[in-house]
């Protein structure tokens, strides 16, 4: 379910989640305004793969999280 194979489509894996989320994530922002500006997205669903995929991004390294707020690595 990380990653997009045969059965599961790239939408529907936490991968095509996290890329969603990254092109919302241009500046820093807490968890709760980042989730009120994906919530809609059909790719995101529900608040479980919204942070599951958050999970994903911070283990590898593209996002970083401190102090409450969420910014992408290297910014």
């Amino acid at each position: 379910m990380i990653l997009p194979s045969k059965h599961i489509t790239e939408e529907q894996a936490l991968l095509g989640v996290g890329a969603v989320i990254l092109a919302h994530l241009e500046r820093p922002q807490t968890v709760t305004s980042l989730w009120e500006r994906v919530r809609n997205e059909r790719a995101v669903g529900t608040f479980e793969r919204f942070v599951s995929a958050l999970d994903l991004l911070h283990i590898t390294g593209v996002v970083d999280i401190s102090q409450g707020m969420i910014r992408r690595q290297g910014t």
